[in-house]
């Protein structure tokens, strides 16, 4: 059987991990120590996980981290959701089909009693917001535990394998997302004062002011002075066609396959939704070996910033503006998409359809903070504070930042001498969270003599490591403000070639025009494998929107200690076009042509609610008799009462309310269930979830499912 793992990858380590066997649906397969059973699915091929007791729809992979119950599979005769739970030698996995029949009880199981920790401050969510408010909470000698989700520290730090935009200074802006995760856990880690619970899942908010949390199984109870919500983002969902087919997932489960667990998710993949998380998500894919055929945004131009969109753009990937997804289609998983044109209405334009062979579709159209401990701690008088993405969506630059002020205000909250927050530093957040700036014409030096960077920067974004790295001062930002486009300001550049290999948004080039030839050298950053390019190959260039300059050779490739892992790539090139070149193309314009048949999908499986198969059509019959409490929606169609407690269908239902020309003000929410996160009700009880005889899905929750990823 074929395995799908990334066997070669430049930027992460490929580590040698113990392998051994399970069954999945009585086959032998492999698996390596540590993965989930997710992953150790998809490495082996298999994208179906089940199918769904209401209407037989297969189910699969969806958000990888617990936000909902597609992924769910029995094992060992337990129902578990497959992208939460390791996988273990021996273990016995079946697909779920329909609903699950559980083993009998043969005896009442054993219970440990159930403490309360006491804590000064306890922080939920081990990202980089959580993090440096434990940084700066442990500097203060606070008292504080910070739990996690997941195994390790970082969030979502772990999975981004791209260098960070901002300010060195503020947020280690030009290195890389999975490096700083290791450099804030370090320092964490080095204050006795600061506990750190991993495995550990936060429940709930009770009006004792009190915190339930279920750690490695067992239910401890936390009572907090004070409690620090920095639990990221989750993803938002999209209705339209073919929506829940296997294939179709967000961006967080991709880039947790690929680049926590290795495992090549996708052979051809189409990315919905042009913010920074998409189009970095395609360069994720492409760094795997994996195909982007394409990616759509229904806005005229992407949200994202525009080096992100450039990059991708250089390498190959087309990009559809004022585009939307009409289906994903397939039968049991996904086999093609198909997308149209839209108008100024938002409306599909006929006759503008097209469809791409691709085995997935990743979405990535936005985030909504995971806030709900947040309105629970303001609801029971306990005080809180919220940081990252929790308390607004921007960058994980502005989540680290946001962290380090709310650490300190917390610390003189409690009394501590720390002083004021520095007002500079109020300033800093608001930078590093603001949008990208208008995009203005490149400015492409006239000369040609010497050697200089030229830089392939369009629009104003907080970033600052070119300027910070030349050792001549020869690239500045005008006034006090990394939102400004860097300018080359001088003679004296002596060809060191740090700005290009630290630059984010990889938009510096070095050109050489040597001794006067005709030709002048290019020097181009290039994150891909050193067995893809080689002194003497002809590549193929192209200018800083995707614009193909020509074919020009290889003359050097180097990785010098300073590009961190990447390649610095010289070229030979032509008076004409050298000062142009941004990029080299590393995708075969072949790979995203379409068909030549448009592949339409029956109109009415647009599914809202994914736990129990609700669509569009069955919620907008309701909204149009005049229902207008989300509750009624709920009952009548069982919309929001399934494993994820309306986690990814709500802001979808809100929206076929906006649709139908119905305000938000006139709609009553769905009443929040005490419990955030589903929980064997047992373990209140004092049953350890990993000796009860009798599992349910085990409990999550969304620690930094995305803090922006810049």
């Amino acid at each position: 059987m074929a395995e799908y793992r990334i066997l070669e990858h430049p930027i992460l380590p490929l580590e040698d991990q113990p392998t051994f066997e399970f069954t999945w649906n009585g086959r032998r397969m492999t698996a390596r120590e540590g993965e989930t059973i997710a992953s150790a699915l998809f490495a082996n091929g298999v994208r179906i996980f089940g199918h769904h007791h209401k209407d037989g729809a297969p189910q699969g992979i969806f958000c990888a981290n617990g936000q909902c119950s597609q992924c769910l599979v029995m094992a060992d005769g337990l129902p578990v959701k497959s992208c939460m739970i390791p996988v273990a030698p021996g273990m016995v996995i079946e697909p779920m089909e329909g609903k699950a029949t559980l083993p009998d009880i043969e005896s009442a199981p054993d219970t440990h009693q159930i403490k309360t920790v006491d804590t000064e401050c306890l922080i939920i969510g081990g990202g980089p917001a959580g993090l440096s408010a434990a940084i700066e909470l442990g500097k203060a000698g606070v008292r504080t535990l910070i739990v996690d989700d997941k195994h390790r520290l970082g969030g979502k730090l772990v999975l981004q394998t791209h260098k960070f935009f901002g300010s060195i200074d503020a947020c280690y802006a030009g290195t890389r997302g999975i490096d700083i995760a290791e450099k804030l856990e370090q320092e964490v880690r080095d204050f006795e004062n600061v506990q750190v619970w991993l495995d550990t899942t936060a429940l709930a908010v009770f009006s004792d002011r009190k915190v339930g949390l279920l750690r490695e199984g067992h239910y401890d109870l936390v009572r907090p002075q004070i409690l620090l919500v920095a639990t990221g983002a989750r993803e938002k969902s999209l209705a339209f066609r073919g929506n829940t087919l296997p294939g179709v997932y967000g961006a967080g489960a991709f880039q947790t396959l690929v680049n926590r667990d290795m495992v090549k998710s996708a052979e051809r993949l189409f990315i919905i939704g042009g913010g920074n998380v998409g189009l970095i998500a395609g360069y994720h894919a492409l760094q795997a070996g994996i195909k982007v055929v394409g990616l759509c945004e229904a806005l005229p131009e992407c949200s994202g910033y525009k080096v992100h969109k450039d990059k991708l753009a250089r390498l190959g990937v087309p990009i559809y503006t004022s585009h939307t997804v009409l289906s994903a289609n397939g039968g049991d998983q996904v086999d093609s998409v198909t997308i149209a044109q839209i108008d100024n209405n938002w409306d599909p334009i006929p006759g503008t359809e097209q469809t791409f062979d691709c085995d997935t579709v990743l979405v990535a159209v936005g985030l909504d903070p995971v806030d709900e401990f947040v309105s629970k701690a303001k609801e029971f008088g306990l005080p809180v504070y919220a940081a990252g993405d929790a308390e607004e969506i921007a960058e994980a630059s502005a989540a680290m930042f946001t962290g380090r002020i709310r650490g300190l205000e917390i610390a003189r909250s409690l009394g501590r001498d720390v002083g004021e927050v520095p007002p500079e530093w109020h300033r800093t957040a608001e930078i590093l969270k603001s949008r990208p700036g208008a995009v203005v014409t490149e400015d492409i030096p006239e000369r040609e003599k010497g050697i200089f960077p030229v830089l392939h920067c369009a629009q104003e974004i907080p970033c600052n490591p070119c300027t910070s790295v030349c050792p001549q001062g020869c690239i500045t930002i005008e006034a006090d403000d990394i939102r400004g486009l860097p300018e080359y300001a001088g003679e004296e550049c002596i060809g060191c070639e740090q700005c290009v290999a630290i630059c984010p948004g990889l938009a510096i080039t070095l050109v050489d025009y040597g001794n006067g030839s005709e030709y002048a050298t290019v020097t181009v950053p290039y994150e891909f494998s050193a067995e893809t390019i080689d002194k003497g190959d002809t590549v193929t260039v192209l200018d800083t929107e995707g614009k193909v300059l020509g074919n020009v050779e290889v003359v050097r490739v180097r990785e010098p200690r300073f590009s961190d892992r990447a390649l610095l790539v010289r070229v030979k090139a032509p008076h004409a076009i050298a000062k142009r070149i941004a990029g080299i193309r590393v995708q075969d314009p072949w790979v995203s042509e379409p068909l030549e048949q448009v592949v339409e999908r029956i109109p009415d499986d647009e599914v809202i609610c994914r736990c129990e198969r609700v669509t569009a059509g069955e919620i907008r019959e309701l909204i149009r008799s005049g229902v207008r409490d989300m509750n009624h929606i709920k009952a009548v169609t069982r919309a929001g009462m399934g494993a994820c407690g309306g986690k990814t269908c709500t802001s979808l239902i809100k929206r076929l309310f906006r649709e139908e020309g119905v305000t938000l003000e006139a709609v009553k929410g769905n009443t929040q269930r005490p419990l955030f996160i589903e929980v064997p009700l047992g373990v209140f009880a004092g049953v350890s979830a990993e000796e009860r005889p009798l599992e349910e899905v085990p409990a999550t929750h969304a620690t930094d499912v995305h803090e922006g990823g810049m």
